[in-house]
């Protein structure tokens, strides 16, 4: 089976909820098993491949339609996002800056936004990049709906205006750029880069557990094979050396890392690798509360929060861990929705809703930082 919840069998306990596919040949049999283990379960999507097909064919249809303006509402391929972010970069010069920070193992460029307003005085800045994980495809569409908001919001919304006022925001809104363009094309549910390996057919690893923090400890694997795959060395895969060798440049002015994943609905912090309780843990939690309380105020809808190890579970080697080891005092990893329902799968219908509330989110933890916490 693929593991869609949590992301390795090393998770899977007594008394957890576990989502997994299953490919057509194999459903009866495992139900089967199920219940004579009597183990409780529940089919939460009938026919994945109907799905799929479904979301297929309205995105053919769509693309016809919307080519007068970008449609932040549906997901687009990573031609389009990259097409969008030079638009963007000519058009909103005055606040938006776009440059790549190198090159994926494919060849493909890493492009991240600076989005601010320029100042010659000393200003902090925010990171934040969706689609570590190729499958997660609302988090691209979440860095999309950011940059959109903050330039459609920067004259009539004081709290947006102090924020580009004040900080510059680093927005990479694809990260696994080569694995987010499999998913598109070749494989829905492919999550980890597309690195190729010597003695192994399989490619990839867990660009989210190749970070020298804790590396190939517990919650990764060393099997090239695993969806967890930690890489063979710690920043072995070219777009986190990338991600890595920028924040190592300018960590003394990036004040809080942002990544966004989905789904599960949670607002993690360190640590992920260890139970442990951060030095600067009260400000930290202070800002996820007041950010789960934020985004639940629109629709209700619930996030948990904490330490990533006891929240969600262990895992080494990733990029939040890796950012507060490396000085950046302020770091979170979003789970965006849902809880399971669709999984990955998330409708497009549901994109709006879903960024509506995690901007506030995002806006309250700026803030916050920018008020609270040195």
């Amino acid at each position: 089976v693929d593991l869609w919840q949590p992301s390795s069998i090393y998770y899977v306990s007594k008394g957890a909820v576990t989502d997994v596919r299953i490919p057509k040949n194999g459903s009866q049999a495992l139900l089967a098993f199920l219940q004579e283990a009597n183990i409780q379960y529940k089919i939460l999507i009938e026919d994945l491949q109907k799905t799929l097909e479904k979301a297929s064919s309205l995105r053919t249809q769509r693309n016809r339609r919307y080519l007068s303006g970008y449609n932040y509402e549906v997901y687009h391929s990573l031609e389009e996002i990259q097409n969008w972010m030079h638009h963007l970069n000519k058009t909103h010069s005055g606040l938006i800056h776009v440059f790549s920070i190198g090159k994926s193992y494919e060849g493909r460029s890493l492009f991240v936004l600076k989005l601010g307003r320029r100042s010659r005085t000393y200003k902090r800045a925010v990171w934040i990049d969706c689609g570590i994980h190729a499958r997660e495809w609302i988090g691209p569409a979440f860095c999309q709906w950011f940059v959109k908001e903050a330039l459609l919001t920067y004259r009539s919304d004081p709290i947006m205006r102090k924020m580009l006022n004040h900080l510059y925001f680093y927005i990479m809104p694809v990260f696994n750029v080569d694995g987010y363009h499999f998913s598109w094309t070749s494989d829905r549910f492919w999550r980890k880069t597309r690195s190729r390996n010597s003695r192994f057919h399989c490619r990839g690893a867990d660009a989210n557990r190749n970070w020298k923090v804790k590396w190939c400890d517990e919650g990764a694997s060393m099997h090239p094979c695993d969806d967890t795959y930690c890489g063979s060395f710690p920043e072995s895969e070219p777009e986190v050396k990338a991600v890595a060798t920028f924040l190592r440049k300018h960590r003394k002015h990036i004040r809080a890392y942002l990544s966004f994943h989905a789904y599960a609905q949670m607002l993690l912090y360190p640590y992920s690798y260890k139970y442990a309780t951060i030095p600067n843990f009260s400000c930290v939690e202070s800002a996820a509360y007041k950010a789960v309380n934020a985004l639940r105020s629109v629709y209700g809808v619930q996030y948990r929060y904490g330490p990533a190890s006891s929240t969600l579970y262990v895992s080494s080697g990733s990029s939040m861990d890796w950012a507060y080891k490396n000085g950046i005092p302020y770091t979170f990893a979003f789970e965006l929705r849902d809880t399971g329902h669709f999984g990955f799968l998330l409708p497009e219908m549901l994109i709006k809703p879903t960024c509506t509330e995690t901007m506030l989110a995002v806006k309250n933890i700026t803030i916050h930082l920018l008020k609270k916490c040195p």
